[in-house]
Parts: structure tokens; sequence; C-alpha cells
């Protein structure tokens, strides 16, 4: 089981990153809240990860703590839900914020997240509720490392901006309607693609 990396941040194209460690280089897949929080190209990065083997693939997870990697494991236990809606929900809100949602029985936010319907959010609420009974948040604290120069960093094209913002919000399960509509509605000159995407999820929820 890989249960953590350290390692050289490589690539980053949302909801994917290529983290460089000894000279392998492995792919994650990460929820947005987590991606937020990764520093700049090329500076190092620590991650708690998922693997999970399948006939046809061995994919693995990330996420910035193990407050995150911890729900992520309780939500794929839950019938009907997998790793990607999994990475779905962490996408759309924190730990925290889904966890709040259970415990104050707010179906009418989780039925927004993509892919969740009415029956799915309905079983959420009650299999997760005796699941975070004893729910603790004491390692949310990102273990990231974060680069104050990020700022600083080269402008991208509007248009790859857009696209990537787009390619991200249709992994995690919006159609390309959905995705293309949201975009439009909430990009303003001078954002990146994460914060694009941060503001789009935050309009559909």
């Amino acid at each position: 089981m890989i249960g953590r990396l350290r390692g050289l941040l490589v690539e980053k194209i949302a909801p994917e990153i290529l983290i460089e460690c000894n000279g392998v280089g492995y792919e994650v897949t990460m929820p947005m809240t987590s991606i937020y929080a990764l520093p700049e190209l090329n500076q190092e990065a620590i991650i708690f990860t998922h693997f999970v083997v399948r006939e046809d693939a061995q994919l693995l997870y990330g996420f910035a703590n193990k407050t995150e990697r911890k729900l992520f494991r309780l939500l794929i236990k839950v019938n009907g839900v997998g790793p990607k809606l999994g990475l779905a929900i962490l996408s759309g809100m924190s730990a925290e914020q889904f966890v709040s949602c259970v415990v104050h029985d707010d179906l009418t936010t989780i039925v927004k997240i993509p892919g969740v319907g009415k029956k799915t959010a309905e079983r959420l609420l009650i299999e997760m509720r005796d699941r975070i009974k004893d729910w603790h948040t004491d390692e949310s604290v990102s273990t990231f490392t974060l680069n104050s120069s990020s700022a600083n960093s080269q402008p991208v094209l509007t248009n790859n901006i857009k696209g990537d913002a787009i390619n991200a919000l249709i992994s995690l399960g919006y159609n390309q309607s959905q995705a293309d509509k949201a975009i439009r509605a909430v990009f303003q000159a001078g954002m990146d693609s994460e914060d694009l995407i941060r503001d789009a999820l935050k309009s559909m929820l």
C-alpha cells in the first residue's frame, strides 16, 4: 500500500498531478480542495494517498491531509459511491463542510454534487451519519509546502485557463454544458485555472 508521497511536483493539470519521488513519477488524481493547496511546479510537496487496484488499472488518489483521506475512504464504502464520486464530493466542499451537511441533514446541498441523485444523497446522509459519530478534524491543516511567490508566476493564456477549468469539471462528473455555463458565469480577467474551478464549483453548490 502506498500511503504517502514526498517529492517534486512536475505537472499539475486538475484533477491530476505528476509527482516525482526519487526518480519515479507517480500520476495521482486529487480532489480540488487538495489541489488548491499544492505548491507551484518544481516545488516539493507531501501528499497522503489511497491506492486502488482493479482488474484493468492501478489508481492512486491523493489528499492534502489524513482527514480528507479518511473521509474519502468512508465515502467509497457507501453503496453506489465510487472513487470518482468521492472526489467530486471533496472537490465541491471540504471534509468539515461535508460532515456538517451530514450532521444537519442538508440534502439540498448534497444533491447539487454531480452524479448524486436524491436516493444517493439520502443514502449518504443515512450511512455516513453513523460513520462520523466520533469524527475529529485535528489533522485538517494541510501538510503541503506552500509557495508564497505564486503571485509572480507567469500568466497563462485565457483560452488555456478556461479549457483546463472546463476539463477539470467534466472529469469531476459535470457535463459539457454545465461546465461551460459555470465557467462563463464566474470568469474574470486575471483568474488562474484553480481560482476559476473553485468559483465555478461554489456557484453550482
